[in-house]
């Protein structure tokens, strides 16, 4: 599953941010905290667990999720390089702008 697919899904996405808050939580205390069942909860768990985001441990009869940090890092990596394209184009974007004004000035000037 592609990362970006997995958190699409803003219930997965909210699973992440709970994870992200507490550092791990079991299967159980995941599914208390939706209104959602808790076989819909295990199919996100599901996804997030095929796109890597999530770790498992089995401990006794519970899973304890943990968020896997070397693809949130990739992802970090991916939105900081994106931003400083964004950023690249808007400064050349900006510069083009002050060229059109100089040169609009200067043709009002005559």
């Amino acid at each position: 599953m592609d990362t970006f697919t997995a958190l699409a899904e803003p219930t997965r996405r909210t699973i992440l941010e709970m994870l992200s808050a507490s550092g791990n939580l079991s299967a159980t205390e995941i599914y208390g905290r939706f209104k959602t069942s808790p076989p819909a909860i295990s199919q996100h768990l599901k996804v997030l667990r095929e796109a890597k985001l999530v770790r498992v441990e089995k401990r006794a009869q519970k899973r304890i999720y943990f968020i896997n940090p070397e693809p949130m890092r990739e992802l970090e990596k991916w939105v900081h390089q994106f931003a400083l394209n964004l950023d690249y184009q808007y400064q050349a974007l900006d510069r083009l702008l002050e060229i059109e004004k100089q040169k609009k000035e200067k043709n009002n000037g005559k």
